[in-house]
């Protein structure tokens, strides 16, 4: 059976191919790192490189054991839905803190950036053996699509990409695929106003709060129709 990821065409290949290059991008950017470049602070704290990557190689190998789970009947979120504010709440978001600073004390740097490529590389596999229309359910009990769930993972690691860019004072290395991907979430699929002269890169950057926001562009996005999305960090 042809599997759900190797469909040709269509936003479900396009959200594949931006999941891979973005995860191959971070890996190369990660394997010239040494140990100290792990334990400089991130714009997400209290978390390090080391401990933000500790919760990105989580995420990016999330799917795996949800595909091993039983498929719910159909999908009931799509993945603007699945930033709600809930998933956010203090107490959810003090056990995602926890997790990723635990996670990170498990492997030295080198040893997570091979666990890193080892997940993405796993959820890709698992993503190519499924049918069109797999349904899976999240650890927050979301019934969703497995394609809307795979969007989430680009904008994680597209999103805190750009937090590590910054956190190693390295130009934001955000590949075209996933830039598209994030923006189509956040702009619904509509163009970005004109008036505002984003390109995809300084749309993500503003809409989740990486960079500012003046009056005049949160008045023009909000008429605009964005998606603001709950985001870790």
């Amino acid at each position: 059976m042809r599997g759900y990821g190797r469909r040709r065409g269509g936003p479900v290949q396009a959200v594949r191919t931006g999941f891979r290059d973005e995860c191959a991008r971070l890996g190369e950017v990660l394997r010239d790192l040494d140990e100290a470049d792990f334990d400089r602070p991130t714009g997400c704290a209290p978390w390090t490189v080391r401990e933000l990557l500790a919760h990105v190689r989580t995420g990016a190998g999330r799917v795996v054991d949800m595909l091993a789970a039983p498929a719910p009947a159909r999908a009931e979120v799509d993945a603007a839905g699945y930033f709600g504010a809930a998933k956010f709440a203090p107490a959810v978001d003090a056990d995602r803190i926890d997790a990723g600073r635990r996670e990170a004390r498990e492997l030295d740097g080198a040893a997570l950036v091979a666990d890193f490529d080892r997940a993405w590389r796993a959820t890709l596999d698992a993503v190519d053996a499924q049918p069109p229309g797999r349904v899976v359910r999240t650890r927050h009990g979301d019934a969703m699509a497995l394609g809307e769930f795979l969007r989430t993972r680009v904008v994680e690691v597209a999103v805190h990409g750009l937090d590590l860019a910054a956190a190693l004072d390295r130009r934001p290395w955000l590949t075209p695929a996933a830039a598209e991907v994030v923006a189509d979430l956040l702009t619904g699929g509509h163009p970005a106003p004109a008036e505002l002269g984003w390109d995809r890169l300084t749309l993500i950057r503003k809409t989740t709060g990486r960079a500012d926001l003046t009056d005049a562009e949160r008045a023009t996005v909000d008429a605009a129709g964005f998606r603001w999305l709950s985001f870790a960090g």
